[in-house]
């Protein structure tokens, strides 16, 4: 027996794994190159993130605040009496306004010439607010009252920057001259800013009142919408999801009706808007612009994501759950009811959030069925009237102020944009802590 031996004809290569050599360092290169990419990537997403935030708080916050004008005075009933047996009683009611208001700048030593008209386009009409407050509260009367009187929209905006004395031009709305006003009133501390609690809990108002403008009706017929979406997509969807998962015959009908599921998930919103349209207005003469209807509509939209998701979170959950469920005796529904379907609950749960924020910022569907902005004059009597008296959503009442020439409106616009934003984003933080919550790992 003799060793072999190997022979190279020449010197060994002299390598050494802790040298690198000319293909590991291009390899390495590549890997750096890569995962700079991927990171300029993300902070151009960031960049782009930040920039629109940044453009929503901008242009939405001046929404969530309002121009007033604080003046309080005393009323006796001998004044109420004169003005009440005038034939133009506001009128009376707004002088008395003037004079106190006049008053107070003399006061603060300003004078400053105005007139009932240069209020009108300042405030608006107040003698018919303090005659309203006077009727409704008899015992006020002969006590100092301070009365907050909202600012016309372009005095809000001069406010805000938005109007400034170079681009206004004069018009019924408002005049230059009236801004010598404004400026007294603020110095005076008689005007100022405050936090608009009306947008939040108000209704849309005409296209001539953009301060009375609020989005609160809207959230309400959107939530009752949301009620439909929930109590019929959820039940609808996760029945189907486990019948098509675990029961359903692997035959052409159930691979038919998986190929339409997947189709009809990326159909565009306004094809249900159509169909809802068709069947549940003409056909069913179900209310237009009711949120029954939109909650229908949105149902039929949201399903297949419901479904695809919630088949997605059962394929997740390993088959040894159901193989030991069946070895001790179990029969198939009970090991899907009670074993595979509590460990898939955290993904059908989210995906059914998921369904439920992509139906709140849906526009085109509500728009067909006739759920505009403007129809949500009020807030529901009942329980009932909220399903079936119409309504409007968050997305169409945005829309609707969107599309108004009042450059008032599109600061409306951008604030309903945030209050919207704010509930996706709540929706989407509690399926988060819903999957950190329950999530199971193999």
């Amino acid at each position: 027996m003799t060793d072999a031996t190997l022979d190279t004809g020449g010197e060994s290569p002299r390598s050494s794994l802790l040298v690198q050599d000319a293909h590991t360092k291009r390899r390495n290169r590549a890997e750096a190159r890569f995962k700079a990419y991927g990171l300029i990537a993300i902070l151009i997403g960031l960049f782009f993130l930040v920039v629109l935030a940044v453009s929503i708080i901008r242009s939405g916050t001046p929404a969530f605040t309002k121009t007033v004008v604080d003046v309080e005075f005393t009323l006796t009933q001998a004044q109420i009496d004169e003005a009440e047996g005038q034939l133009f009683k506001t009128a009376a009611y707004a002088g008395f306004f003037i004079d106190a208001l006049k008053s107070q700048l003399d006061e603060s030593g300003m004078e400053v010439g105005f007139d009932e008209d240069t209020i009108d386009r300042i405030i608006g009409k107040p003698g018919s607010t303090i005659r309203e407050f006077y009727q409704a509260n008899p015992d006020r009367i002969g006590t100092p009252v301070s009365f907050e009187l909202a600012a016309s929209s372009r005095v809000d905006g001069y406010f805000n920057g938005r109007v400034t004395r170079e681009s206004m031009q004069d018009s019924r709305f408002l005049m230059a001259a009236d801004l010598d006003l404004v400026d007294a009133l603020a110095q005076a501390g008689v005007i100022r800013s405050s936090f608009n609690w009306t947008f939040l809990t108000g209704a849309d108002s005409g296209v001539d009142n953009p301060g009375a403008a609020g989005i609160g009706a809207s959230v309400i017929g959107s939530f009752f919408m949301m009620l439909v979406v929930l109590f019929l997509s959820l039940p609808i969807g996760v029945a189907a999801s486990i019948y098509l998962e675990e029961f359903a015959p692997q035959n052409r009908f159930t691979d038919l009706i998986e190929v339409n599921i997947s189709n009809l998930a990326a159909v565009p919103s306004i094809v249900f808007g159509i169909l809802g349209l068709a069947v549940f207005i003409q056909f069913a003469h179900l209310p237009q612009s009711a949120p029954l209807v939109g909650g229908l509509v949105l149902t039929l939209m949201t399903l297949p994501t419901i479904i695809i998701s919630t088949r997605a979170s059962l394929r997740a959950v390993p088959p040894s759950i159901r193989d030991a469920a069946l070895g001790v005796g179990a029969s198939k529904m009970q090991s899907v009811f009670h074993h595979v379907l509590p460990l898939a609950m955290p993904g059908i749960l989210t995906g059914t959030i998921i369904g439920l924020a992509q139906a709140l910022g849906e526009t085109a569907p509500l728009l067909l069925i006739g759920m505009v902005g403007f129809v949500a004059r009020g807030y529901p009597d009942g329980l009932a009237a909220g399903f079936m008296d119409p309504n409007s959503a968050m997305p169409a009442q945005i829309y609707t102020w969107a599309a108004r020439a009042d450059a008032s409106f599109y600061e409306k616009a951008w604030g309903g944009i945030i209050v919207l934003l704010v509930f996706l984003l709540t929706m989407n933080i509690i399926a988060i802590i819903l999957r950190r919550r329950f999530e199971r790992r193999w």
